[in-house]
């Protein structure tokens, strides 16, 4: 019996029109263009304005444009997977909206979090149901309104997250090609160093949470940014040995946008160049699980069948891994 991988057959995004730029940034709090532009590499982020919008409605979007795309009829979905750290909701989850929305409606659906990392914890999931034989279209949904949790009285969070959203679509291949190794870890140091304490079961939304700003991101800088560099460059390189690659056998790295300096350490753990390495953090800044999927959708056009990326991300937890994948399909024909 022929051995079945996922591949990916198409992918899709969405960001929001509205965008917020360094020169917007510097009207509200204490920061400059060049400080923004020198430590993190973004110009921009998109922010998804509108009431009662959330990952959902870009999600939705991004879902309705790969079926477009794929050809797909939305009622073969088997399976909606949504990966965001921002859900519209405690409950129900993002994935039953989406699903509901994109007339989706014989798949199962659920959401997970991981953070920063919940797109290589999605794919390495979304996988395994294809690879279990039963399940042959999947979706992945990836993304997150970061500007819902970002604090901008925080000179320090408020330059980094935008919100975006990617999608795509994985099915069963017997050919040498998909979702190929993957390798997720987990180091719980980080609980005092990156987090949202409010909102949660152990701190329950209150006066007290709401005055005390616990309901947005905070972020010790420095001490995630050396954990950033170490663990997702490591774990990338680890994930390159164990398959015998070579930096010459990697077309792209696809790096999770947090920070231009961590990307920069990275390819230079791996080896390879600036043109290997899928960058758009200038655009949209850090999407949190949406970043990567981003990358895709934007890079599309010039993938091709048989392409060896290597993905890789750090996020709150501290969650970070790599995944290895090799592209489904040439760009230009999506």
């Amino acid at each position: 019996m022929e051995k079945i991988n996922a591949v990916i057959t198409g992918v899709g995004g969405y960001v929001p029109e509205d965008v917020i730029t360094n020169a917007d940034l510097e009207k509200i709090i204490d920061t400059s263009d060049e400080w923004i532009t020198t430590r993190v590499g973004i110009k921009e982020r998109r922010v998804l304005k509108g009431e009662g919008r959330g990952v959902s409605y870009m999600g939705i979007r991004a879902v309705n444009q790969l079926l477009e795309k794929t050809g797909v009829d939305p009622k073969a979905i088997d399976i909606i997977l949504c990966a965001t750290s921002t859900p519209d909701f405690g409950f129900p989850t993002t994935a039953s909206l989406i699903a509901y929305e994109t007339g989706c409606h014989n798949a199962g659906t659920f959401d997970m979090q991981a953070a920063c990392s919940g797109f290589i914890y999605g794919l390495e999931t979304a996988a395994n149901y294809i690879r279990s034989g039963k399940y042959k279209k999947v979706i992945l949904v990836a993304g997150d309104k970061m500007t819902a949790i970002t604090n901008y009285k925080d000179r320090n969070t408020a330059p980094l997250f935008g919100d975006g959203c990617g999608a795509m679509l994985l099915e069963p291949t017997t050919e040498d090609l998909g979702v190929m190794d993957c390798i997720l870890r987990t180091d719980g140091v980080g609980i005092d160093h990156l987090h949202m304490r409010g909102g949660g079961s152990a701190y329950p939304s209150s006066y007290e949470t709401v005055d005390n700003d616990m309901h947005y991101v905070y972020q010790d800088g420095k001490f995630v940014f050396k954990y950033a560099v170490s663990y997702m460059a490591d774990v990338a390189a680890e994930l390159v040995a164990r398959n015998g690659l070579t930096n010459t056998d990697i077309n792209w790295v696809i790096p999770h946008q947090a920070n231009l300096r961590i990307i920069d350490a990275a390819a230079r753990r791996l080896e390879v160049t600036p043109e290997q390495v899928m960058v758009n953090i200038q655009r949209y800044g850090n999407t949190s699980a949406g970043s990567i999927p981003l990358c895709l959708w934007d890079f599309e056009e010039k993938l091709h069948k048989g392409d060896n990326m290597i993905m890789a991300a750090f996020g709150a937890g501290f969650t970070y891994g790599a995944i290895y994948v090799k592209w489904g399909y040439d760009g230009k024909k999506a």
